[in-house]
């Protein structure tokens, strides 16, 4: 059996390759064997982070009496989610239309031309809760696929023409960009469904709304809303008091299993920390909470500490799973010593120990595991201030650390025993690490640490943010604008960038050109946002997923609204929109503006789904401003004023530093001059600072208390 899955890219795809199953990855090849063979194809997608997609494969897929099954009557194909989020958006799409549900791993069964016609996750071995085994579902396919051919076909037919009238217009929802009136009714909608007991939205699971809180802070910024910066506060503070946060290390979880944040679902998503980490920030920026302060760095420092490549990327995921050791809850005697686990390498080499996995065990603890570390006293107290019990928080009488108790003064001493638990905690079996680079993340990332690096003097931080932004230009990037989505040990993907790729990435350089004053990383922004335009974009103003050269699915996805990251439509419309401020470019602004209809829509009906383009609509509405600063770069004067700047809330405020010659002083603008810079002088020679909107600007001030009144910073 040739192993086609070892020469993949995708850690998830490479955990699969010595399966017995026959797996293809997704080609045309698989489907013409499929024709060839004229059988139908079954479509296994999930991700190297997902606990179920591991208990479904080491129940199912390790199986050799399911693999030789599945042979001989299916092409069974694996998708990684991550590397091709288009394929995965078009089938979950199916599903959840015929089962109103969705997640992974997604089981879908197709036929040679890539129709579905039979949809699932996951299927336990044997009949469990009402849920048919795999087993039963494959035999039950196979009969409908032999006995009943026309039927299969009808069906399949009926839903790609269903998927297919999906496809959104602009003009079937609004043809303006939000208005005052929309975003207050989005803020009502949100008060509606706010948790004012425990903060957040809705009921459990619970997932960190990031988006959400971003156009809270801006809704704040601009107008001065209490009731949206009080949302916004007591949800971050819930969340950095709970389960959800790493409270040892750093750093969230995907979601929480309960609706008071206390038990998460314990892999850490490389989006959730950067869309995260920025939002603390401008919590801070907003707020000057000390609270806000300490998760921002804490969680940019367990990015650059745990998630970043040899390569200067970052990995996409931690798995919530690890390795059973000794004294573990729920642990055989015996079990594997401290050891670290990783995920395959390139080569296919899966290292992790054969000790049994389970969810969250290198972050939970015991009251006795407390005590053989700290002894009987701090124990003692760790466990009232971390909320330890005896019965425990989570599975085997274990808890997840949190922080319930208020009112602790001995900071010192909780400082210490954080540190001995933390370097306990090292010796444990570390989650597995998804290593993959995946361009969209990453340029989250880009922007979180910039300016999380500029506001609390981390230059570090910021050259973080750097050798990604080159990593990104040469691996992912090349010289016409276009992306590669993934790569791997500094090798690039198979796969083609998606909009999410291109507006994320625009962002992520966008920010860092604003933090260094460095305007090639607006030139780069621009490369990929004149790809958009060219190659995303409807003549109406929508925007699609894939590009209009990408590989032809059932249907080209096409998705505004945002699900554990911003939706590639809102980013896109974001970065147009900072771009045009930056440089000044009618054509950029008119597309964001077009772009946010879509917003003016959905902004009564979902809010709390569209969060990012309610966040960039702020921005719209209020300009943004445009803060020109010009100076020396090693007067203290302009790096006072840079500071004022950056540190303004006015919402999707853009900001351009330069030399007294990139600004027209009399010498010739640089070729990376942002264009927001030309034509300013210094103010009496001095640095000086310009604030515009739509390029009409204020008088110029050398003050940087001035420039904060007039942007809304305060620290």
């Amino acid at each position: 059996m040739a192993n086609r899955l070892a020469a993949e890219t995708s850690p998830y795809l490479l955990q699969h390759a010595d399966n017995p199953v026959d797996w293809w990855p997704w080609s045309p090849e698989a489907f013409e064997e499929a024709r060839r063979r004229d059988v139908p194809v079954l479509l296994s997608v999930g991700y190297s982070s997902c606990h179920w997609c591991h208990v479904m494969a080491g129940e199912s897929f390790e199986d050799k009496e399911t693999a030789a099954f599945l042979d001989a009557h299916f092409v069974s194909v694996k998708v990684d989610r991550e590397e091709r989020p288009d394929v995965d958006a078009v089938y979950m799409e199916a599903v959840q239309a015929a089962t109103g549900q969705g997640g992974w791993p997604m089981t879908v069964f197709l036929t040679p031309d890539a129709e579905p016609f039979y949809f699932g996750t996951y299927f336990p071995p044997e009949p469990r809760h009402g849920m048919p085994s795999f087993r039963q579902v494959l035999e039950g396919v196979r009969a409908a696929w032999t006995d009943r051919r026309a039927e299969v076909g009808e069906v399949a037919g009926r839903i790609v023409r269903d998927l297919a009238s999906r496809s959104l217009a602009l003009g079937d929802a609004a043809t303006r960009p939000p208005a005052e009136g929309d975003l207050h009714a989005a803020l009502l909608g949100l008060t509606r469904e706010y948790d004012a007991r425990h903060g957040g939205f809705g009921g459990a699971p619970k997932f960190p709304p990031s988006m959400v809180l971003e156009f809270l802070l801006r809704h704040h910024a601009r107008t001065g809303s209490e009731g949206a910066l009080q949302m916004a506060r007591d949800t971050c503070e819930a969340m950095a008091r709970g389960g959800i946060y790493d409270q040892l290390g750093g750093g969230f979880a995907r979601y929480s299993v309960d609706r008071e944040w206390v038990v998460p679902h314990f892999e850490k998503m490389l989006y959730d920390n950067a869309l995260l980490c920025r939002v603390y920030a401008h919590l801070w920026r907003a707020t000057g909470s000390d609270l806000a302060r300490r998760v921002a760095l804490e969680t940019a420092d367990f990015m650059v500490r745990e998630l970043r490549t040899s390569e200067g990327g970052f990995a996409s995921a931690l798995d919530a799973d690890s390795p059973l050791f000794d004294g573990a809850p729920g642990a055989a005697p015996g079990a594997a010593p401290g050891t670290h686990g990783t995920l395959p390498t390139a080569a296919g080499a899966d290292t992790r120990t054969e000790a049994p996995h389970a969810e969250g065990a290198f972050y939970v603890w015991t009251p006795d595991q407390l005590r053989s570390v700290l002894g009987e006293d701090d124990a003692r107290l760790a466990a009232e201030y971390f909320g330890v019990t005896e019965e425990g928080t989570f599975e085997h009488g274990a808890s997840v650390l949190q922080l319930p108790a208020r009112g602790l003064t001995d900071a010192q001493r909780i400082a210490g025993i954080t540190r001995r638990l933390r370097e306990a905690r090292e010796r444990r079996p570390r989650p597995g690490r998804d290593d993959k680079v995946v361009a969209a993340w990453n340029g989250l990332a880009v922007a979180a640490l910039a300016e999380v690096g500029a506001y609390f003097d981390r230059p570090d931080l910021i050259e973080a943010a750097l050798d990604t932004a080159d990593l990104l230009v040469r691996v992912h990037m090349d010289t016409g604008g276009r992306l590669t989505r993934t790569s791997l040990g500094g090798a690039p993907g198979a796969n083609h960038g998606v909009l999410e790729d291109y507006a994320d990435v625009a962002e992520g350089f966008l920010a860092l050109s604003a933090v260094t004053g460095e305007g090639v990383w607006v030139e780069f922004a621009g490369l990929l946002l004149d790809t958009v335009l060219r190659h995303f974009t409807a003549e109406d103003g929508a925007l699609y997923d894939t590009a209009d050269d990408s590989e032809p699915l059932i249907r080209r996805p096409q998705d505004p609204t945002d699900g554990a990251t911003p939706s590639g439509w809102s980013a896109a419309a974001g970065a147009l929109l900072s771009y045009a401020a930056c440089t000044g470019s009618a054509e950029h602004r008119t597309a964001a503006e077009r772009a946010l209809a879509v917003v003016t829509a959905l902004s009564g009906r979902a809010p709390r789904f569209i969060g990012w383009g309610l966040a960039v609509a702020e921005a719209a509405l209020d300009g943004p401003r445009e803060v020109a600063v010009v100076g020396p770069a090693d007067d203290p004067a302009t790096a006072a004023l840079h500071r004022a700047a950056l540190l303004g809330t006015a919402p999707g405020a853009v900001v351009a530093l330069g030399e007294p010659a990139a600004a027209g002083a009399g010498g010739e603008e640089p070729e990376e001059s942002v264009p927001l810079l030309r034509g300013r002088s210094l103010l009496g020679g001095r640095p000086a600072a310009y604030v515009c909107r739509h390029f009409t600007c204020d008088a110029p001030t050398g003050d940087p208390g001035e420039l904060a009144a007039r942007l809304g910073g305060g620290h």
